[in-house]
């Protein structure tokens, strides 16, 4: 019987939010929930998209939440709810490898409900 690709060890999840104390809050609630073992916020980066028919081009401060798969759903409904863009980037990206010792420290520090 074949098998699936296993699944990634960990997620990188990212955000993006107009202020840097949004993305703190953002980032100091997901670990606190236990949701992303840590959060990473990037200094300002310069997003253009599509928005509302319009061309738009804003300064946004990137959140990354390294996180499990099996927080994933929980972590997604916990920025929807407390983000505060109609739409907001919520993007994960497996981490195909990572260091034993750094995975067994997330998996560690989060909890999947």
């Amino acid at each position: 019987m074949e098998q699936g690709p296993a699944a990634p060890p960990l997620l990188a999840v990212t955000t993006t939010t107009d202020s840097a104390e949004k993305a703190r809050r953002l980032a100091q609630g997901a670990v606190e929930a236990r949701l992303a073992a840590c959060a990473q916020i990037s200094a300002p980066v310069t997003s253009v998209y599509h928005w509302q028919r319009a061309i738009e081009t804003a300064e946004e401060w990137q959140v990354v939440f390294k996180t499990t798969p099996a927080c994933y759903d929980a972590l997604e409904a916990h920025l929807t709810a407390a983000h505060d863009y109609d739409t907001p980037e919520i993007v994960a990206v497996p981490v195909v490898r990572a260091a034993a010792g750094y995975t067994a420290w997330v998996r560690a520090e989060t909890t999947a409900p």
